[in-house]
């Protein structure tokens, strides 16, 4: 079993240092960092993606100090990388709440009521990539 381990281990840092070679054939370095790797959104589901049609959306949030986003669910997988800020998202289905900081990359829980509140003293600012059905929105507010 450590075999097969060790052998995985060295061939995922062969494929990532064979991927940062392959973007520059001048043989100037490229520095490639992983920044996540998830199978799960952040209440445990798997994340599937849409059936057909499949749709990316890019957006920048800009999330004022002290601003609370309405209840809100997404049908469909979204993720947010945290540009700047600290964020508290909170499922209020189970009063779980996770905050996240600069660096932090999120994947949304799907299908699950929450809202985020910027907990900081500056901007929170998100860089968000959603994937929906083409011509679908991604965001439902609670009525």
């Amino acid at each position: 079993m450590q075999k097969i381990m060790a052998s995985t281990l060295l061939l995922a840092a062969g494929l990532f240092a064979n991927a940062a070679q392959a973007l520059d054939s001048s043989g100037t370095p490229v520095v490639v960092t992983p920044l996540a790797s998830r199978t799960e959104t952040a209440s445990g589901q798997p994340i599937t993606l849409p059936q057909k049609n499949v749709q990316v959306l890019v957006s920048t949030y800009d999330i004022a100090p002290g601003a609370t986003l309405p209840v809100h669910k997404h049908p469909f997988p979204r993720y947010a990388y945290v540009q700047a800020g600290t964020l508290q998202v909170t499922n209020v289905e189970t009063g779980k709440s996770n905050t996240y900081k600069t660096g932090d990359f999120i994947v949304e829980m799907i299908g699950q009521w929450h809202q985020a509140t910027n907990v900081g003293t500056g901007p929170v600012k998100l860089l968000v990539i959603d994937q929906v059905e083409e011509g679908t929105k991604n965001t439902v507010l609670r009525q």
